[in-house]
């Protein structure tokens, strides 16, 4: 499944409209802006220096994001989401992070008719995101 630039919040009037008409969950490490459009899911980031004053730092953040996104599309279908980091997301690990998203996403409404249906797909944590343990 590829990660195609339609899936991608780009333009500045799109992220106004969804940060002043969508709804906003948040937890201290990630905030979540989601806005039910009934297109295909769309994502956008927003990792400012704050977050990690390096590049490589913030780019990370971004990849995992990007990646957990791109395997929870369909399931996110009907909805652009926007993800604001957190200082503290430099230091979660690459699982922690995706948890942290589909909490969020959860909690946005994103994931409420798979949920109905039995269950999330690749909710699982995958076996080369680095950590041994999650605690």
């Amino acid at each position: 499944m590829k990660y195609p630039p339609t899936a991608r919040v780009r333009a500045k009037t799109d992220f106004d409209r969804i940060f002043q008409h969508g709804q906003r969950k948040a937890l201290p490490v990630l905030a979540l802006h989601c806005l039910k459009t009934g297109n295909e899911a769309r994502l956008g980031l927003a990792i400012s220096r704050k977050v990690d004053k390096r590049a490589v730092g913030r780019n990370r953040i971004k990849r995992i994001l990007r990646d957990h996104f791109r395997l929870q599309r369909t399931a996110l279908s009907g909805y652009d989401l926007v993800v604001v980091a957190r200082p503290g997301a430099a230091a979660l690990s690459p699982s922690q992070l995706r948890r942290t998203f589909d909490q969020l996403a959860k909690r946005c409404g994103a994931f409420a008719a798979l949920e109905s249906k039995g269950g999330l797909p690749h909710l699982s944590p995958s076996p080369n995101d680095g950590s041994s343990t999650d605690s």
